[in-house]
């Protein structure tokens, strides 16, 4: 039997016994005769930590379990893809992909989309929508006996009930429309073992109901009893219970009470309650708590796996555009403590920083150099949000308590750590490997983090020294950072700090640059239509980065996407902190009304602005945005600017929407 952990000497991009077998042939060259564990995936199998399916396959394969693997089955022939490995000895896993199916596929005008990242050659049309339903319902009608388990960002985001905005309709829990047996949310490697191990000690997957981060579907009859006031969230030490399903349906206030519940629990250091809610008079969901936060040994038993970092041999060396973003990247941590609005880590990676140590990222770093195309560059050292690693509460019993979303928002936690020294360490000592040149930060940098003054000398001294560290070392000609808005009441829904931080940002940036002859850009991302943003805002933004020489070009039109505050104020049209009323541009001309301020530079756009800038009671800043007087009289016009495509580029137009 060939040993899928000996790779010495073997060549990864030929060799399929250094991967988890995806057809019979690979695994009976392994000495197999049935895999315990069928994995089937809507990406196509890279074998890289920074692919959930293969991370899953790896950490059950490490506790002994013979995991096979079929990325992108076909669901439209025979399904002879789903029959080929036959039922597994334990559980079928059901990954639709690292990215959630509807915003691969869908722009942001609900327009379909030509290609998909994480498919070779990045054709389009090798998943269906929703794949983990449409999966789970072919598994389940070819092995009804055989239990489902469901997982990835999909399912993880859509676990209770939440607004599609590609079908602009409320939807139950990912469980109520997919015939799995169980969903597992968040970072999956600790359930899905638990869920394994049980399943090999003889107990049914009807009896397992416990296992944290996970989801399932009960019996009404099965939800606790706490109490008959009507119309409101139900809570004791343990449980609570939602707001049914049917409740949201018919009122959406409720739908975002619900979620200020979810988002809590789902940030809480010590898993926190078991959420209930009810589908319909027979179905029930139940999300039982989070586990605490992996600690360094954990995270570093997960990403020192022998992954080969490479497409599997099958795909020939065609290019997978998703695989090539990473191929040379190095992920630091896990979890995000920003909590912005529009934003979904936390509700799947959790608020608190899971870090690995510096020997795994060193380790890990020295093998991207011993990649055969390696050619000197690390393209990424960083997170979900570049600079939060090895930061945590400095009194952990204050984090125990804490049911705030953001450590970071409306001001920096006072108990929390913001010293950048250990990442100062892991920078220089990856740049220091052999065959290195350079490594640059591509995630996301928080500056507010940087730049926040503490109490210790110390502290300021190793923040100042990296961010200077960041602008002279780790950036290749252009920093990308996201003040998202220049309009305070924006920012605050936003939850991101006000743009005069940015304009600090901006000055400290130009200054050391200048300090050492350095021409690089600041690159700002921006925000149109989020939820408190009007017309107005959108044309003070276009004045405000005029006046900073800012032609922009990393725009987005807010997408609303599952679990996130912004996306539950555009379904409900209230906070759902405060269940006060905030304004959302919803039609197609509301978000073309703000989407064209990014570009107040194209000619194209000036007779649309200046008549909007009329419209809304705003002349005054024609001038400004048009000075010399050559556009002080718009003319009536049926031209209308040619769209723009893109998620950071957008600027096509919306469908209508129906009625708020």
């Amino acid at each position: 039997m060939t040993d899928p952990h000996n790779s010495i000497a073997k060549d990864p991009q030929r060799d399929t016994s250094l991967y988890l077998p995806s057809t019979v042939k690979e695994m009976e060259r392994l000495g197999w005769d049935r895999p315990d564990v069928v994995i089937f995936s809507g990406d196509a199998y890279v074998d890289h930590p920074s692919f959930g399916a293969a991370v899953i396959g790896r950490v059950l394969q490490a506790h002994g379990y013979k995991v096979a693997i079929v990325p992108q089955p076909n669901w439209q022939d025979d399904l002879r893809d789903f029959k080929k490995f036959g039922a597994p000895r334990l559980f079928f896993g059901v990954s639709p992909g690292a990215m959630d199916s509807m915003v691969n596929h869908y722009t942001a005008a609900r327009r379909r989309r030509s290609d998909d990242a994480y498919t070779p050659g990045g054709r389009h049309g090798a998943r269906p929508d929703y794949p983990g339903i449409v999966y789970s319902r072919i598994l389940k009608e070819l092995y009804p006996d055989v239990p489902v388990v469901l997982g990835g960002i999909e399912a993880s985001l859509r676990r209770l009930s939440h607004y599609d905005y590609w079908e602009d309709r409320l939807r139950p829990g990912y469980l109520a429309d997919a015939p799995a047996d169980m969903l597992v949310y968040g970072m999956g490697e600790k359930p899905m073992v638990e869920i394994a191990r049980r399943l090999e000690s003889g107990e049914k997957i009807s009896e397992i109901t416990d296992v944290p981060q996970t989801s399932i579907i009960v019996s009404p009859s099965e939800m606790p009893q706490l109490g008959s006031a009507s119309g409101r969230v139900k809570v004791d030490d343990a449980n609570i219970l939602l707001h049914s399903f049917e409740e949201c349906m018919k009122n959406r206030v409720f739908q975002a009470e619900n979620f200020r519940y979810i988002e809590q629990q789902s940030n809480r250091i010590d898993g926190g309650k078991t959420l209930w809610q009810l589908v319909d008079d027979k179905r029930a969901v139940k999300v039982n708590p989070m586990y605490p936060p992996m600690t360094t040994d954990e995270i570093d038993a997960s990403f020192d796996l022998p992954f080969t970092r490479m497409p599997h041999p099958r795909y020939k060396g065609k290019t997978i555009p998703a695989y090539e973003m990473i191929r040379h990247s190095v992920n630091m941590h896990r979890g995000c403590f920003g909590g912005c609005a529009f934003c979904t880590i936390s509700a799947h990676q959790g608020k608190f920083i899971a870090s690995r140590s510096r020997r795994s990222i060193i380790d890990e770093a020295r093998k991207v150099t011993q990649m055969p195309d390696f050619k000197g560059y690390i393209s990424d050292l960083g997170g979900p949000s570049a600079n939060m690693y090895s930061m945590s509460g400095k009194d952990k019993s204050i984090c125990a308590k804490c049911m705030r979303p953001s450590c970071l928002h409306p001001s920096p936690c006072a108990n929390l750590n913001t010293d950048h020294t250990p990442l100062l360490k892991i920078y220089r000592e990856v740049d220091a490997l052999p065959g290195m040149k350079r490594s640059f930060i591509g995630s996301g940098v928080r500056y507010d983090l940087a730049m926040h003054p503490t109490d210790d000398p110390k502290v300021d001294r190793a923040n100042r020294e990296y961010i200077e560290e960041l602008i002279v070392n780790h950036v290749s000609g252009r920093l990308k950072v996201a003040p998202e808005h220049t309009a305070d009441h924006v920012l605050e829904v936003m939850r991101k700090p006000s743009f005069d931080l940015y304009r600090s940002f901006s000055g400290k940036f130009y200054e050391i640059c200048a300090k050492h002859g350095m021409k690089q850009q600041l690159i700002p991302y921006f925000i149109s239509s989020h939820p408190s943003c009007r017309e107005e805002d959108m044309a003070e933004l276009a004045v405000a980065t005029k006046h900073l020489n800012l032609h922009l070009e990393q725009v987005q039109d807010f997408t609303p996407t599952p679990m996130t505050v912004a996306s539950e104020i555009y379904y409900s049209g209230v906070h759902p902190y405060t269940l006060k009323p905030v304004y959302c541009a919803v039609t197609p001309e509301q978000k073309l009304a703000q989407r064209q301020y990014f570009f107040w530079y194209d000619k194209a756009y000036r007779t649309p602005i200046i008549n909007s800038l009329r419209r809304i009671g705003r002349p005054d800043l024609i001038s400004q945005l048009f000075p010399g007087g050559g556009y002080a009289r718009a003319e009536k016009t049926d031209r209308k600017p040619a769209p723009k495509s893109g998620d950071r580029h957008t600027n096509s137009r919306a469908p209508r929407q129906k009625k708020r």
